[in-house]
């Protein structure tokens, strides 16, 4: 069966993808491999899906073109999707730093945007594997694709690749779209796991295993990059938003660096406290839970009074609360992340239309190009910007 436009993922970017094209009155065929569109739209969030951010701008993302996503964010902002939002009568809220989240299921969003598919005559198709693609060259079409799949063979001018990273194999993910790109000659900037929870190299964790579930309010910093946000520590490293904001620029050569105190000069502190006999211990105590401070104040300092501490004990007690510095040894996997870093090289693609520039015809949108967003909504309003740039354009 022959459609304009065909589109293999049912995630965000090519839930968007879908509607857009088929408002403009393409045939539209809409591929799924799982028995429902928007599983990680589903899970997102808590299960309230963090659909947008009101801040979004394109240094929220990363990429080795990191002026690639400005066409697509500006032609789709977050208030376009709002207005979306709005139009279906789904109740949001923002819950912090511009991320909005629905008041009652992620499911409205994925029910929504089936509204909309329907509405533009889109053909859903799930529990449809795609087993081959293949490019054929007709005299009297021209060229086109052509697709083997569970559910029959399919035609097409356009096909669009939304299937998304390897993250969370538990919804599908697949190398898929890495695959389709290689077999089309297009290159592939390395991934790997972000927005991701960190694990602590050998040396580091035998210390601080006993504080898994405590939650601290620090600023990460990584590649200069600032993050105030909670960690968590866990039974293996850190998880919390600070450490997953911050996943997206570690690597092995570069430390993380944490503010404990935030907003404290502590080296003041401990001079404005010197005269007072209370031990190290206790002095962190109160700023800490009582597991923290007892973890992490060193053995020769805990049991000092503060007034007993030299210079250079103070400077260096100081710079470790303000500026304490920790190597990772690797991160949590693409189970527990978020995201793939990486993805279809952006010198590929144009950025206006999400199309390949080494096959007419052939677009890829969403997470499995190489721009990867911050936390908080920003990783949806890039799949909803860039499916609406393609959509408007195949």
């Amino acid at each position: 069966m022959r459609f304009e436009v065909v589109i293999i993922g049912g995630g965000a970017a090519g839930l968007m993808c879908a509607i857009e094209a088929g408002k403009r009155g393409r045939k539209v065929l809409l591929i799924e491999h799982n028995d429902e569109v928007g599983r990680k739209i589903i899970i997102s969030g808590g299960g309230r899906c963090n659909f947008t951010n009101l801040h979004t701008t394109h240094e929220n993302f990363l990429s080795r073109n990191p002026h690639f996503s400005k066409s697509a964010l500006a032609s789709y902002p977050p208030d376009e999707f709002i207005s979306l939002v709005r139009k279906h009568n789904i109740s949001y809220y923002e819950k912090k730093l511009g991320q909005l989240f629905c008041r009652e299921s992620s499911k409205q969003i994925v029910e929504m945007l089936l509204k909309e598919c329907r509405a533009a005559n889109v053909r859903v198709e799930t529990n449809c594997a795609v087993r081959g693609v293949s490019k054929t060259d007709e005299k009297d079409s021209g060229e086109r694709f052509s697709l083997e799949t569970s559910h029959g063979d399919f035609t097409c001018p356009n096909l669009v690749i939304a299937t998304g990273g390897l993250s969370f194999a538990k919804v599908g993910a697949t190398d898929f779209g890495f695959r389709i790109a290689k077999q089309f000659g297009m290159k592939i900037v390395e991934t790997r796991p972000s927005l991701v929870p960190l694990e602590f190299q050998k040396s580091v964790s035998e210390g601080f295993k006993k504080l898994a579930g405590i939650s601290l309010d620090v600023i990460a910093i990584a590649a200069a990059n600032p993050f105030r946000e909670n960690i968590l520590f866990t039974h293996s490293g850190m998880s919390g938003p600070a450490i997953l904001q911050a996943s997206n620029y570690w690597n092995r050569e570069n430390v993380i660096e944490f503010d404990l105190l935030p907003e404290r000069d502590v080296e003041k502190l401990l001079y404005e406290n010197r005269s007072r006999k209370i031990l190290v211990s206790n002095f962190l105590d109160a700023f800490f839970p009582e597991r923290f401070a007892e973890a992490f104040a060193t053995s020769e300092l805990k049991n000092l009074p503060l007034n007993q501490l030299t210079e250079k004990q103070v400077s260096e007690f100081a710079s470790k609360l303000n500026s304490w510095k920790v190597n990772f040894a690797k991160t949590a996997g693409y189970d527990r992340a978020e995201v793939t870093l990486g993805g279809v090289d952006t010198n590929e693609l144009s950025s206006k239309t999400m199309e390949s520039k080494r096959q007419k015809g052939l677009y890829f949108i969403g997470e499995v190009v190489d721009v990867t967003g911050w936390l908080g909504g920003y990783n949806f309003q890039w799949a909803w910007a860039s499916g609406f740039a393609c959509g408007r354009s195949v």
